[in-house]
């Protein structure tokens, strides 16, 4: 479906990672959305049950055959899955994804596979500093210059972050998403960072 968000996970996946971005993606401040604009969904290599870095464990929707060639963003959450062999897998669907537009996501080790294979190259980035990036981009990291000393930054249709920006991630996406109103989104992003006792009790 056209409205479904991709989130890619590989095994010991950073599952903190996703948790703001789908939390804003299927509710508001008071419960789940009885209509929401978008609908999450997971990707992983197989159907078989993947666990996070922290010890849960998430049964995928889909896996890399059965995933949809129509979505709206594919976001790829970090981990350590990114430097095994079965991460070289979605290269062909992010390049797809490049090629039709679609909103793409990369947080910490993720957008470093980004770096890994050249796909940072056009668009200003960040991701778990220019050092790493470069480690891992090797001779296919032509754009140190796109690097942005931040926490989150988006380019184009393409959002990167570091792993410590779980919420400037989901920030920076829920607003190309245009999935609330800017302002909204914004109450969003304030109220977790800040927190409850912060803003209503100072």
């Amino acid at each position: 479906m056209s409205n479904e968000i991709l989130y890619i996970l590989l095994p010991d996946y950073a599952a903190h990672e996703a948790v703001y971005l789908s939390q804003a993606i299927a509710s508001d401040e008071f419960a789940l959305k009885q209509n929401p604009k978008y609908i999450n969904k997971t990707v992983a290599p197989t159907f078989e049950p993947i666990k996070s870095i922290g010890g849960f464990t998430t049964l995928p929707d889909y896996s890399f055959e059965t995933m949809p060639g129509d979505y709206a963003a594919l976001v790829l959450i970090g981990g350590f899955g990114w430097s095994t062999p079965v991460a070289e897998q979605i290269v062909p669907i992010i390049r797809q994804a490049i090629e039709k537009g679609k909103i793409i996501g990369a947080i910490c080790n993720g957008a470093s596979f980004m770096a890994k294979h050249g796909f940072l190259n056009s668009v200003k980035h960040t991701g778990n500093g220019p050092e790493q990036l470069k480690l891992w981009g090797g001779d296919n990291y032509t754009n140190p210059d796109g690097y942005i000393h931040a926490q989150a930054i988006k380019d184009k249709n393409i959002v990167t972050a570091n792993g410590s920006a779980a919420l400037e991630f989901a920030k920076e996406l829920l607003l190309l998403l245009e999935n609330d109103s800017p302002e909204r989104v914004e109450m969003y992003y304030q109220f977790n960072k800040q927190g409850l006792c912060s803003l209503l009790y100072n």
